[in-house]
């Protein structure tokens, strides 16, 4: 039996945009031809697969489409939600959708995460099929590359049948704790996860009752048309607003890891981000966008909808003007050298691979006081990009009017 993908796909993206409804959320976002909504269904693509079911809300259904279209996808349901419930509503509608056969395995995806080498993916998905049954879960683990706090983590251990077994979940710790955790050889959760119907629904029967009598109503009383469902909100509202991790994953004592070496971020935060533009700036390069400056130059890497991708190259014994911005935010990088930051009154060094935000209307600098040049990633956000909301308060080159 195929593998029937379920992708969720209601998030807002206020991880990377916290102050406003009016940006694209994060698996729509065009990086420069692409968005993580579309590596997501092109990931699905395999002969391994059953056409998909897209869990999402009317807001987003006109997106989907186009993209559904654009990428070629003939045949799949669209199931949608009157109102936010969180991920353990979500998953379990989408499980009950009427012709999804009992036994048939399911594999949860976000809608918005980056992953490459699918085809080691796939792999383990065969490999681990057979395991399945109407009581067990498998989630897929991913070997840190480094210590992030910015995502859960699993603690594992081999059981008798060779399989990995999941022995505790860590929510987020801190950059130390994470250390500890990777050399105990602990594993990201990258909240994607795999088990059969009938087993979704035997772990719900077993510790979420009434989210289960009320999901099997909304859909049961679900409207159709084509192939959108339109989930019924009376019975769907009564479902308790928890995550499938807290409602199930905390309870089943069945879990399983499928352990994956590869390359995955889900993309969560402005560093992640520009950390993708950095290992394809060759890509994005183009020479009419270099712009020299007295203190080094900038590059225009990608200007999307309210946010621009910038390199900086900060010569030696240089710096910029202390200036603010009106109407824009900025993510940096670290990539090269020992910058010091000025932030309103405070005044640090920061290395290499580490990261500095700097909010709207905040002073800020960039000084480099040593041989080799800085080179730092950046990120704008905000409605006006131009180097027009710039406010100087100091500069070397004499650029105060």
């Amino acid at each position: 039996m195929k593998i029937k993908p379920i992708i969720l796909c209601g998030g807002e993206g206020t991880r990377l945009w916290p102050k406003s409804s009016n940006n694209e959320p994060k698996q729509f976002i065009n990086f420069g031809g692409w968005t993580l909504f579309e590596k997501t269904l092109r990931r699905i693509k395999g002969s391994i697969f059953d056409y998909p079911v897209i869990s999402t809300n009317i807001k987003y259904l006109k997106k989907i489409r186009f993209f559904l279209k654009k990428n070629k996808f003939n045949k799949y349901r669209i199931l949608l939600e009157p109102a936010k419930r969180n991920t353990g509503p979500a998953v379990l509608s989408a499980a009950l959708v009427r012709d999804i056969p009992y036994k048939q395995p399911l594999l949860f995806l976000p809608s918005d995460h980056l992953m490459e080498k699918n085809n080691v993916f796939n792999k383990n998905l065969i490999k681990s099929s057979k395991y399945l049954n109407n009581k067990n879960i498998f989630l897929f683990g991913i070997k840190p590359d480094h210590p992030s706090k910015e995502y859960g983590y699993l603690n594992v251990k081999k059981s008798n049948s060779h399989l990995i077994k999941i022995a505790k979940f860590i929510e987020k710790p801190s950059v130390k704790k994470a250390k500890l955790l990777i050399k105990s050889k602990g594993l990201w959760n990258s909240g994607m996860f795999f088990a059969r119907k009938d087993s979704i629904i035997n772990n719900f029967k077993k510790f979420e009752k009434k989210t289960l009598k009320n999901c099997y109503l909304s859909i049961s009383k679900a409207r159709s048309k084509g192939n959108v469902i339109k989930l019924n909100k009376r019975y769907f509202l009564k479902s308790p607003k928890n995550s499938f991790d807290i409602a199930i994953l905390e309870k089943c004592t069945d879990i399983n890891c499928i352990a994956l070496n590869i390359p995955w971020t889900d993309l969560g935060n402005w560093n992640e981000i520009l950390k993708v533009f950095k290992n394809n700036k060759l890509k994005y390069f183009k020479k009419k966008n270099v712009f020299k400056r007295p203190w080094g130059k900038y590059i225009n890497l990608f200007r999307g909808n309210n946010f621009l991708i910038k390199e900086l190259v900060i010569n030696s014994k240089s710096s910029i003007s202390l200036q603010k911005h009106n109407h824009r935010s900025e993510h940096w990088t670290v990539i090269q050298g020992k910058p010091k930051i000025t932030l309103n009154n405070k005044k640090f060094f920061v290395n290499e691979k580490e990261s500095v935000f700097i909010p709207v209307k905040t002073t800020h600098r960039i000084e480099n006081f040593f041989k080799k040049p800085i080179k730092i990633m950046e990120a704008q956000l905000g409605s006006v990009l131009k180097e027009s909301d710039i406010v100087r308060y100091k500069d070397i080159y004499g650029r105060i009017n």
